[in-house]
C-alpha cells in the first residue's frame, strides 16, 4: 500500500456527506475537487475547486473525472456510463461503476441477495401499472425500482384500498417485516481486499417523514444479533467486491430473523455518530478504502445518540437556528451543520451527536438537543 499527498480526489456530489468527506481529506492533505449542479451546495466554499453542473450529464462527468486521480461518489444517481468510461481511461473510479449500477435500481439490489442467498424480505418485481395484479402479497412497501432517495419513492400498500396512491413506475413489492427494530452497519473494503465493520447501530424514524430521528450506537441488541448483522455486511462487501464504503441497512423482525432492507455504496446518515462516537469516522474510513490505505480501528470510543436535525415542518426559507447556544453548553454535544442556506420541511440541515459515559445519559442528552435546536425560517 502506499499514499501520496496531494492526491486529487474528485467527488460526484457536494452536499453533506461531500462537506464531511471533505474535513477529513484535510488532515491527509488531499486535494478535492467537487462536482455538484447546486450553485449553493455545501461543498462549493470548501473544496480546493468547485464545478457547477450536472453529475448525471455523460460529458460533464467525462470532462470533470479525467483530471482526478481518484474518483468517488456522495450520491447513487449518477451517470455510470461515463464512469465506466472513465476507468477504462485509467481513473481509479470507486465505489466501481458496476457496484453503482446495481445500487441504482432497487430491483436489481433483490436479485443480488437472491442469488447469493443473503436473507431480506420477499418480494415481487412489477412492471408499470401492474400494483392491482398482486394485492393478494399485501401488505407491502412499494419503492420505485429508480430514483427513490432519503425516504422518498416507498409507498406502504397496506390493503386493496391503498392502490390509488401507488406508484404507476416500474417497482419492487417488498412483503411488510414484522419489524422489532431497523438496524445498519458500515463496513468497508480497499482494493487490496481489506475489510472492516463497524459495530452494528439502532435507527428511530421519524413517522411522517420516514427520516432517521435517532441513532443509538451501539445498537441494543444479543450477541447472536450483533455476529449475525456483521456476517452479513462482510459477506455483500466481498460478493461485490466493492472497493470503499457500504452502509447496510437492515431489518430485525420479532422472531429473531436479520434480514437485508437497502445498500448504499458510500458515507451514510446512519454512520454519522462515528465522527466523535469511534476511534475512526466512516468518512475517514472510505477515503482510507478509496487510496488503499490499511483500514482504521472502527471500535466505539463511548455509547453515542445521532439526532438528525430537520427543517421544522411549516417553514421554508433562509435558514434560523433557535436554541443553538443552548446546546453547545451541554455537555457531550457535539454540533455539525451542513452549510445550507435555506430550509424546508424535514430537509437534513444538520446532526448532532452526544457522547456519554452510558447510552441511558446519552439517550437523556439528546432528547433535550431535539426538545431545544429547531430550524425555523
Amino acid at each position: 500500500m502506499s499514499y501520496r499527498p496531494k492526491t486529487k480526489l474528485g467527488i460526484l456530489g457536494g452536499g453533506q456527506l461531500g462537506r464531511m468527506l471533505i474535513q477529513e481529506t484535510i488532515n491527509l492533505d488531499i486535494d478535492v475537487h467537487v462536482l455538484d449542479p447546486d450553485s449553493d451546495a455545501p461543498c462549493r466554499d470548501i473544496a480546493h475547486a468547485f464545478t457547477n453542473g450536472s453529475f448525471k450529464d455523460y460529458e460533464t462527468v467525462l470532462a470533470f473525472g479525467l483530471g482526478m486521480d481518484v474518483l468517488t461518489i456522495e450520491i447513487e444517481h449518477v451517470n455510470v456510463d461515463a464512469l465506466e468510461e472513465l476507468q477504462n481511461q485509467g481513473v481509479k473510479v470507486y465505489p466501481q461503476p458496476n457496484v453503482i449500477r446495481l445500487i441504482q435500481d432497487k430491483g436489481a439490489q433483490k436479485e443480488f441477495y437472491a442469488k447469493h442467498r443473503i436473507p431480506t424480505s420477499d418480494y415481487r418485481l412489477i412492471g408499470e401499472n401492474e400494483v392491482n395484479h398482486h394485492t393478494d402479497f399485501f401488505p407491502v412497501f412499494q419503492k420505485l425500482r429508480r430514483g427513490g432517495y432519503d425516504g422518498k419513492g416507498v409507498q406502504s400498500l397496506k390493503s386493496a384500498d391503498d392502490i390509488s396512491k401507488a406508484f404507476s413506475e416500474p417497482s419492487v413489492l417488498e412483503k411488510a417485516v414484522d419489524l422489532e427494530k431497523e438496524l445498519s452497519v458500515i463496513v468497508a473494503r480497499n482494493a487490496s481486499g481489506e475489510v472492516k465493520t463497524f459495530p452494528t447501530v439502532e435507527l428511530e424514524f421519524n413517522p411522517v417523514a420516514n427520516l432517521v430521528e435517532f441513532l443509538f450506537s451501539p445498537a441494543s441488541v444479543t450477541e447472536e444479533v450483533e455476529k449475525t448483522a456483521q456476517e452479513i455486511a462482510r459477506t455483500i462487501a466481498d460478493k461485490l467486491e466493492i472497493v470503499g464504503l457500504l452502509a447496510v441497512e437492515l431489518f430485525l423482525d420479532k422472531t429473531g430473523n436479520v434480514l437485508v432492507n437497502e445498500i448504499a455504496p458510500r458515507p451514510h446518515n446512519s454512520g454519522h455518530q462515528s465522527i466523535e462516537g469511534n476511534y475512526t469516522s466512516q468518512f475517514m474510513q472510505h477515503v482510507r478504502a478509496i487510496l488503499n490505505i490499511s483500514l482504521g480501528n472502527t471500535e466505539i470510543v463511548k455509547p453515542s445518540v445521532m439526532v438528525n436535525v430537520l427543517g421544522e415542518d411549516g417553514y421554508s426559507g433562509v435558514a434560523n437556528y433557535e436554541g443553538l447556544e443552548e446546546i453547545l453548553a451541554m455537555k457531550g454535544v457535539n454540533v455539525h451543520l451542513y452549510g445550507k442556506r435555506f430550509t424546508k420541511p424535514f430537509r437534513k440541515m444538520g446532526h448532532v451527536t452526544v457522547i456519554a459515559e452510558t447510552m441511558e445519559e446519552a439517550k437523556s442528552t439528546a432528547k433535550k438537543v431535539q426538545q431545544t435546536l429547531k430550524v425555523k425560517a
